[in-house]
């Protein structure tokens, strides 16, 4: 994790509306033009920043469980049990109740039927979390599906009813959100792809902020392919410059958001493997020269 300088923006006023300045000006004798911005205001601001800076506490990180029930199943039939709810339940209790969990997770990304579980004594799975300062999550994308028009790459489902989902997680007690798309560097990338990535994750974030939820914006890089790390690189950065693009044009409150970022590594395939010291170049070079400072925490995958 890596927490950058934090500015707190009221974004319930701007100073731009209908104000004279040099922008927008013309040579004398000619009319002036008055340029008018309108900033959306969330009623969840100051708790989405709250948010974000806990969960992106020094020392602590996020704890992904969000697997889906058949994911789950495959890892109860490893150990000869079967995929029922009360399995499944047993199974993510022995993760969300085990002691000084907070002392090191400062955030769990739920499936939806983990939010929505209890303990086998009655005690609510968010309630059991909180108990131990860590905040409670939900993953909210559909998956990948086939994207038309393109080189054989996807784009994420799930923005329909994304609204109504989001405020009903938030009733449940969840505080923010996990939405993972791809981008493919063998396929292209195509703009097409890199734009849809960029878009989706923009709106997502938005509708999530709009119903309290904290967004983890996670463009992956897949690894597939023989490029060099510098082919990764340029992609990273395209692709990033995108996102923020689109953050921005949502209105999206960058102080509420956290990210999660591939490392930028050669394609799995190529013959030149890089160093961890290569790697960690590359990829604070990407943060450093596309991620704003106002974001306040950077949460890294790690196996």
């Amino acid at each position: 994790m890596a927490c950058a300088s934090f500015v707190k923006l009221n974004v319930a006023s701007s100073s731009w509306t209908g104000q004279k300045s040099s922008f927008g000006k013309r040579s004398p004798g000619s009319s002036t033009r008055r340029v008018s911005f309108s900033t959306r205001a969330s009623s969840y601001t100051d708790e989405l920043v709250q948010t974000a800076k806990l969960i992106a506490s020094p020392g602590r990180g996020i704890l992904a469980i969000d697997e889906s029930n058949a994911t789950c199943g495959k890892r109860l039939a490893s150990i000869g049990l079967d995929n029922t709810e009360t399995n499944r339940q047993a199974y993510r209790q022995l993760l969300l109740t085990t002691p000084g969990l907070g002392e090191y997770i400062s955030g769990a990304i739920l499936f939806e039927e983990t939010l929505y579980q209890s303990t086998t004594d009655g005690r609510k799975f968010v309630d059991c979390l909180r108990d131990e300062n860590i905040v409670p999550g939900i993953k909210v994308d559909k998956g990948l599906v086939p994207l038309p028009g393109s080189n054989n790459e996807s784009w994420c489902q799930g923005l329909d009813g994304l609204a109504s989902r989001s405020a009903e997680y938030y009733k449940q007690g969840a505080r923010f959100a996990k939405w993972r798309t791809v981008v493919s560097i063998p396929c292209g990338p195509s703009a097409l792809a890199v734009k849809e990535a960029a878009w989706g994750l923009a709106r997502y974030a938005a509708i999530s902020q709009d119903n309290g939820l904290v967004p983890i914006v996670e463009p992956e890089i897949l690894l597939d392919g023989d490029h060099p790390i510098d082919r990764t690189l340029e992609v990273a950065e395209k692709v990033w410059a995108e996102v923020f693009y689109y953050l921005a044009e949502n209105n999206v409150v960058f102080e509420g958001i956290l990210l999660k970022p591939s490392m930028v590594t050669p394609g799995a395939e190529h013959k030149e493997k890089a160093s961890p010291d290569t790697i960690a170049k590359y990829t604070l070079t990407m943060l450093k020269r596309r991620v704003p400072p106002a974001v306040p925490g950077i949460m890294v995958l790690s196996a």
